[in-house]
């Protein structure tokens, strides 16, 4: 694919519309549409030379038992879905001040360990060109409601008998159903 150019089609609070415009191997235009949170996308590069957007917590209990997670409920799917703890990292924040802050309003609960980062990832890379940095750990404390008035967010601890049986009927988001899958089938 041959990068031709980008044309902003609309603004918006929290993200903006995009069109992209490519060659392809076929010598054919192609129009990709996009989202990004990046208000101002001039070039190629833009699309992925930027600093992670948000951070996406995976968190276990002390004794490495149980995961957390967050039974929210999503406006723009219009349902409860399963999905870590996650959030925006703010303009001159660390990524790991960003966790411990919205690890602690979502949730009510405190960052205690970080045990691992993981690089950058995409959260959804067939529409978006966000970035994610994966900060594994481990929380504890009493749960509380969010902080939030926007986001209806009920917290829980999950053993692997119950996130076994949660995957057999609720909704999730795909990297929180493919982590919880593996983490319920671990021996």
């Amino acid at each position: 694919m041959e990068f031709l150019g980008i044309t902003k089609k609309e603004p918006g609070k929290f993200i903006n519309r995009y069109n992209l415009t490519y060659r392809t191997k076929d010598n054919k235009e192609k129009i990709y549409e996009i989202i990004s949170r990046d208000k101002d996308i001039k070039n190629f590069s833009d699309l992925h030379d930027k600093p992670d957007d948000a951070v996406v917590l995976i968190m276990h209990n002390k004794e490495g038992d149980k995961l957390l997670l967050n039974k929210e409920f999503r406006l723009s799917v219009g349902e409860w879905v399963y999905n870590f703890p996650a959030g925006l990292i703010e303009p001159g924040e660390a990524p790991t001040e960003a966790a411990k802050r919205e690890l602690k309003e979502e949730t009510g609960l405190d960052l205690i360990e970080i045990t691992d980062t993981l690089p950058t990832s995409y959260g959804a890379v067939g529409f978006s060109n966000e970035k994610n940095l994966t900060i594994i750990g481990v929380a504890s404390g009493e749960f509380a409601e969010s902080s939030s008035t926007v986001e209806e967010i009920e917290a829980g601890w999950y053993g692997k008998e119950e996130l076994r049986d949660l995957l057999k009927t609720a909704r999730f988001a795909a990297r929180t159903q493919t982590y919880c899958y593996l983490f319920a089938n671990m021996e």
